[in-house]
């Protein structure tokens, strides 16, 4: 190995170690300020604990109010996920596989979602779930999230679709098989990884959304955990670690869920890039 190649994968190395740095060291400082006081946190809000306390943690855990909003955000977060899969997978297919009049208009529109900003549709989104008497509901939220995530899936959806064997559709076609049958029982079953890195993708927005939930639920007993950490601000005093020990616990699961998901997401995205 070369002089120049060692630089390369040096600077490879630092710039890496960088960027982790960036993603990895609020989570810590998160994770650290969850055992340290209020005063410690305003003298020392980074480092490491003086005293590892795990009141806090404690306290968050055994709240009945901690899993119940937990439980709404995964209820939410699971049912958006679950029609943004199955809408923008067959959308998807039908721009995909089948050529229609207005195929290539229809999805430019549905794909300029992309470009509209979800805080910019905040107030008529919020008139037109009124009318429709969903306020302090789940679907409120679940409905919303689904409508602004498909132009994502859709295009993901389709990129990946695209790169499927035509032979094999040619196949199942001559054969008799239906459009349905064959997207029930040969595509979603190839699409593995691009299905992973959708639902990955929907389900940490949904998870951390906390603009929408707060403009449509007035409701306690159906917030959502972004909501939950309402609770520990006061009009004179905000508790800062509780508030840290509440987001660590809370941002754990779409944590998991990234790391468990993450080569089905690399698949997906990298399997719909290039024309094979």
């Amino acid at each position: 190995m070369n002089s120049a190649t060692t630089t390369r994968n040096t600077l490879r190395v630092i710039v890496l170690i960088l960027v982790a740095s960036l993603v990895i060291g609020p989570l810590l400082a998160s994770f650290f300020g969850g055992f340290k006081s209020n005063a410690e946190l305003r003298t020392n809000p980074l480092g490491l604990p003086d005293t590892w306390n795990a009141e806090n943690y404690v306290a968050i855990f055994l709240d009945g109010n901690f899993w119940r909003y937990m439980g709404n955000s995964f209820f939410i977060s699971s049912m958006t996920v679950f029609l943004t899969l199955v809408v923008g997978a067959a959308a998807a297919y039908v721009f995909s596989q089948i050529r229609f009049f207005g195929s290539k208009m229809i999805l430019s529109y549905l794909l300029l979602g992309l470009m509209f900003p979800f805080a910019a549709a905040i107030l008529p989104l919020f008139i037109k779930v009124r009318d429709l008497g969903l306020l302090d509901t789940y679907w409120a939220v679940i409905l919303p999230q689904t409508a602004f995530g498909l132009s994502l899936a859709i295009l993901l959806f389709k990129a990946f679709f695209d790169q499927l064997p035509k032979e094999l559709f040619e196949a199942a076609y001559v054969d008799g098989c239906s459009y349905l049958r064959f997207f029930w029982s040969f595509t979603l079953p190839l699409s593995t990884p691009i299905l992973a890195t959708v639902g990955v993708f929907v389900f940490v927005q949904s998870w951390n959304n906390f603009l929408l939930p707060l403009v449509v639920l007035n409701d306690r007993d159906i917030y959502t955990w972004p909501l939950g950490m309402m609770q520990f601000q006061g009009e004179y005093l905000t508790q800062w670690n509780m508030i840290l020990a509440f987001v660590t616990l809370t941002i754990t699961p779409a944590v998991i869920f990234f790391l468990a998901a993450q080569k089905y997401i690399v698949a997906g995205l990298t399997g719909g890039s290039v024309k094979g």
